[in-house]
């Protein structure tokens, strides 16, 4: 997927769930919950088990959905991802060889920063939106806020804070998106297989951020 598709995508969606399974099955699940609910954008972390045949399943059975890949660590598994058909990329850090061999790829990378030393970095590099990440631990949105005189020009996609509530602030302070893992899955409605509950939780998210 192009940077161009991307930001599209992103700035109609404004949201991306962060599925971390323990189980194929359980993955497949989570996804198809969140899908009900209305999101469209789906980031298996690859340290998700059986995630690469997870990807190739979600793509066939959720076509309505974009399907990535996040937790990407080296460029080895970087490779493996593409492979499995992910259409986008997410790592928690910056590494610019990775960044580079995505971008030649034609596939759209989100490298993780938190410094504005390491979002321009990570931008140069050629990412097609930095994360911020992990957001709370510096302030939340009103550090994406501060980030917007210098480097309002960068999109930026902060995760680890946000929460049903937070999400849209952090889209007023200047985020294009935000990112959402365990406020969409809580572990015990996970444990409970409540995919009702869960699918409501993403309909909630949505409706919030819509229409910004």
């Amino acid at each position: 997927m192009s940077n161009h598709s991307w930001l599209t995508l992103v700035q109609q969606q404004r949201a991306i769930a962060v599925i971390r399974a323990y189980s194929r099955e359980q993955g497949r699940q989570m996804a198809k919950a969140v899908a009900a609910g209305g999101m469209r954008l789906i980031e298996i972390t690859w340290n998700s088990e059986a995630s690469h045949q997870l990807i190739g399943q979600l793509r066939s059975e959720l076509p309505n959905c974009t399907i990535g890949t996040g937790t990407l660590l080296d460029i080895n598994q970087l490779e493996q991802v593409i492979t499995a058909g992910a259409q986008f990329l997410f790592t928690p850090h910056v590494d610019p060889v990775m960044i580079r061999s995505a971008v030649r790829r034609d596939v759209s990378i989100v490298p993780g920063a938190l410094s504005p030393t390491e979002i321009v970095t990570a931008w140069t590099a050629g990412a097609s939106c930095v994360k911020v990440f992990p957001v709370q631990a510096v302030g939340g949105a009103n550090y994406i806020r501060s980030l917007q005189g210098p480097l309002g020009h960068i999109p930026l996609i902060p995760t680890g804070g946000v929460t049903l509530e937070n999400a849209r602030e952090f889209l007023s302070s200047g985020a294009i998106a935000v990112g959402l893992a365990g406020q969409l899955f809580p572990p015990k409605l996970v444990a409970d297989k409540d995919w009702e509950a869960i699918t409501e939780r993403a309909r909630k998210l949505m409706h919030q951020l819509a229409p910004f």
